[in-house]
């Protein structure tokens, strides 16, 4: 008999981990994960959920009230600096000096970390090329495009070649197509060895990346899966129905008694989001049931779960923007610090 396949040790791990600020406010509230090497593991949740502050006590910036936390074999709160030689962060706002052209701050950023300059210039351009930097890298950054300084920004992360990549947003603010090759390094990393933790306001961006997701929610992780196995759990089909806003209130109430559950309002597409375990029988129950008390639906529309619908269920809440932006500024120096390695204290 074959022996049974030992599961690999993780290389993240957060083990209850909690935070307070003040005497009111919990961050984190008991947060444990587990995350296995080589994979990309998405972070979902709404502003303040407590995705930034596990972020930043996981890359040594921050010291939890209680709990324990590691990357890498290595305890980041009796370690810390070594802890951070094993890690990359790119946050949400590119820490990166626009007066510098993109090698000169790869170059640096490789430097900091203790690295020989003639070594560090060598890594540079390895990862210039790698995210198709090389025609631009002799330009000042200030010059670059927002895709551009988010791949720039990448790339000072990578300078140190990291076993593990924390990525807060990493496409926030930029156009779809550089969206689009931000996944592609994003894959490339993962498929040289890299394990990424990434959070995003983007379903669809972790849907796609994530081998595995975690929702977050009012500093309590809430649900843990892949996308398949967080979508069955909302089970069936989900029906969206389009109503004047005059007409919300009866629809919700024919919608409740159609469905024996409470609708839940989606303000993005102005829509009342159920359930519907039967598909297209309770469909057409809807139907009938508007249509009797006299209600038009502007739009009805019947379809598999999203990640979307399963975040509403989960929180009671759409999936919201990015982060406050007054937290812009100790996403720099996450970033920055995180980076510096040994030369960090």
């Amino acid at each position: 008999m074959d022996p049974t396949p030992v599961s690999p040790e993780p290389i993240i791990r957060a083990v209850d981990v909690v935070k307070r600020f003040g005497k009111e406010t919990v961050a984190l509230d008991g947060v444990s994960i587990s995350i296995a090497p080589g994979s990309i593991y998405g972070l979902l949740g709404p502003n303040g959920a407590g995705k930034t502050t596990l972020i930043r006590i996981l890359t040594t910036l921050l010291e939890p009230d209680g709990g324990e936390a590691g990357v890498a074999g290595v305890d980041v709160l009796a370690d810390p600096v070594t802890a951070r030689t094993k890690i990359g962060l790119a946050g949400q706002s590119a820490a990166i000096d626009g007066f510098l052209t993109g090698r000169e701050n790869v170059e640096m950023i490789g430097q900091l970390y203790g690295l020989p300059d003639k070594e560090a210039k060598v890594r540079a351009a390895d990862v210039l090329k790698r995210i198709d930097l090389t025609e631009a890298a002799d330009r000042q950054v200030k010059t670059y495009s927002g895709g551009m300084r988010r791949r720039l920004d990448l790339a000072a992360s990578l300078v140190g070649r990291p076993e593990v990549m924390f990525l807060d947003e990493p496409t926030t603010g930029i156009d779809p197509r550089s969206r689009i090759d931000i996944w592609d390094i994003i894959r490339d990393l993962q498929s040289d060895g890299t394990t990424l933790l990434m959070t995003t306001q983007y379903l669809e961006e972790v849907d796609y990346l994530a081998d595995r997701i975690g929702v977050i929610d009012r500093g309590k992780l809430i649900a843990e899966g892949t996308a398949n196995e967080l979508k069955s759990r909302i089970g069936g089909t989900v029906i969206e129905v389009v109503v004047p806003d005059d007409q919300r209130d009866r629809a919700t109430e024919v919608l409740r008694r159609v469905t024996a559950e409470e609708p839940m309002f989606e303000p993005n597409k102005r829509c009342l989001v159920v359930h519907a375990p039967d598909g297209s029988r309770t469909l057409m129950q809807v139907v009938r049931a508007l249509d009797e008390a006299g209600l038009t639906p502007d739009d009805l529309e019947m379809h598999k779960p999203t990640l979307d619908e399963v975040f509403l269920t989960l929180t009671g809440h759409a999936a919201e923007a990015a982060a406050a932006a007054d937290d812009g500024s100790n996403r720099r120096n996450m970033a920055g610090r995180s980076r510096f390695g040994r030369a960090g204290r």
